[in-house]
């Protein structure tokens, strides 16, 4: 399931990168037609030009157009987080239902697929929880582009050293992109009970990847991507603090040890009373 995820996510932002390629170069304004065009595309332009009039300059803009966007989804990503924090409780038993299915035959598989499906719902998880800020997200940075794009006065807008209708010249952007988006998986990742090769691989492989497409994106796209990301980071150590969440496991599995042994010893004791 964790792999179908990752595999998704990455499809996810490659159909992104050939949409970007594919956009219209036709400039939008008040008299553009079409639901995407006037409503959405056109919107977005407008609201980031009247945001980076009054917060100083058009990066600003983007950048708070960016928090904005993150904080209007913060009711989904506290969902998102929930599922996940369940779901890593659920490792254990998740890897007991595979070795037990470990055969590959079909119908090893049917059980196994219904005894995760089970788990899941008993436990009130969604698996696929977690590609949902990524699906919300994805048009939004469709729009965000074909506004910075098709917006002559925010195209050749610049902040900084960037002009931000171009890709960043001296790839600051980039690496920061690919900076946060590690601290993101990394920290993510750092609450599992459990990690295997895959997981602990593309906790690596989504920077590397995310570097490379931020090259080929404007200035734009990519200080969205960079805002948005720290964003992530920040929100994790808030909402799911791994280290946090290590303590209250390490705890808990302290407790269960201490009961289990005070168990042991009760019985051991009840055994010697009725052997006298």
């Amino acid at each position: 399931m964790k792999k179908t995820k990752r595999v998704l996510s990455l499809a996810a932002i490659g159909s992104l990168t050939l949409f970007l390629a594919a956009c219209s170069n036709k400039p939008v304004t008040s008299h553009s037609t079409g639901l995407w065009d006037h409503y959405i595309v056109y919107n977005f332009s407008q609201f980031i030009i009247w945001l980076s009039n009054n917060c100083g300059g058009y990066g600003m803009g983007i950048i708070i157009f960016t928090i904005i966007i993150r904080v209007l989804l913060l009711p989904l990503m506290f969902y998102q987080t929930k599922s996940m924090l369940k779901t890593q409780e659920l490792a254990p038993k998740l890897k007991a239902i595979q070795k037990k299915y470990s055969s590959r035959d079909r119908e090893s598989m049917v059980k196994m697929q219904e005894e995760t499906s089970k788990l899941y719902k008993e436990a009130g998880v969604n698996p696929w929880a977690s590609m949902l800020p990524l699906i919300i997200q994805l048009p939004i940075m469709w729009a965000l582009y074909q506004a910075i794009w098709r917006t002559p006065q925010l195209r050749h807008g610049t902040f900084l050293w960037l002009q931000l209708g171009h890709t960043d010249p001296y790839y600051i952007l980039p690496v920061l992109a690919a900076l946060f988006t590690f601290l993101s998986s990394w920290l993510s990742m750092a609450s599992m009970p459990e990690r295997n090769a895959m997981t602990s691989a593309m906790t690596w492989f989504m920077p590397i990847m995310v570097f490379f497409m931020a090259l080929g994106f404007s200035s734009a796209i990519t200080l969205y991507w960079v805002v948005s990301n720290a964003f992530q980071v920040v929100q994790t150590l808030l909402l799911q603090n791994p280290f946090k969440i290590r303590r209250e496991r390490e705890a808990k599995q302290k407790q269960a040890k201490a009961r289990k042994r005070k168990l042991e010893k009760a019985k051991r004791r009840a055994y010697s009373s009725r052997r006298k």
